[in-house]
């Protein structure tokens, strides 16, 4: 966002961005996905932070997303959590029990309402999916502002997730807009807020 630019454009800035990266984003053949994907798990698999973390919150991909799978299948003595939406804009928390997720009404997959409850204060480290990301921790999601209600709640690390592409100049954000600690890319690992020392 230009400097000059003022805080009431960004809500019409926003969703242009978010249809521009989407559109980016479709454009990524099967091979480019599975080659980002396994970089990006390479650097998280490396990063010391990631390796101390005894509860991770992740994601399952969707819609192109970076796939975190291959973390998830390789390091099952974590505590893998995953969020599930709930209505009013809300997620709350589960257990990941591989081979056990149920499909949402968008497509997506999410753990049952029968998976353990994780409590927020035991996630150590959090990795946040979204449509676009700059090197100042702005994070551009999908307009629902679930990652931005759950993410002041939590004390753990804040890293966002992030194809090549999906990182930009600058992500216009708002005052309730979450910034994160980290980004990960398949070119490697980006601190973008001040919470650790280098890697």
């Amino acid at each position: 966002m230009h400097p000059d630019d003022t805080q009431s454009t960004v809500p019409l800035k926003k969703p242009i961005l978010r249809q521009q990266l989407l559109a980016q984003r479709a454009e990524l053949t099967p091979a480019q996905i599975l080659a980002s994907s396994m970089a990006v798990c390479r650097c998280l698999a490396d990063w010391p932070v990631f390796q101390s973390a005894c509860t991770v919150l992740a994601y399952v991909g969707f819609d192109n997303e970076v796939s975190l799978q291959f973390l998830l299948d390789a390091d099952p003595e974590k505590v893998w959590a995953l969020p599930r939406i709930l209505p009013g804009g809300r997620l709350s928390i589960h257990r990941y029990e591989p081979g056990r997720l149920v499909r949402h009404r968008w497509g997506l997959l999410e753990p049952a309402t029968t998976a353990p409850l994780v409590p927020l204060e035991e996630i150590e480290l959090v990795l946040v999916p979204g449509v676009g990301f700059d090197e100042h921790g702005g994070r551009l999601g999908y307009g629902g502002g679930y990652y931005d209600r759950l993410l002041p709640q939590l004390a753990a690390v804040k890293v966002g997730i992030a194809h090549q592409a999906s990182c930009i100049q600058t992500v216009p954000c708002d005052e309730h807009d979450c910034r994160m600690d980290w980004l990960v890319r398949p070119d490697g690992l980006i601190r973008v807020g001040l919470s650790l020392p280098d890697p």
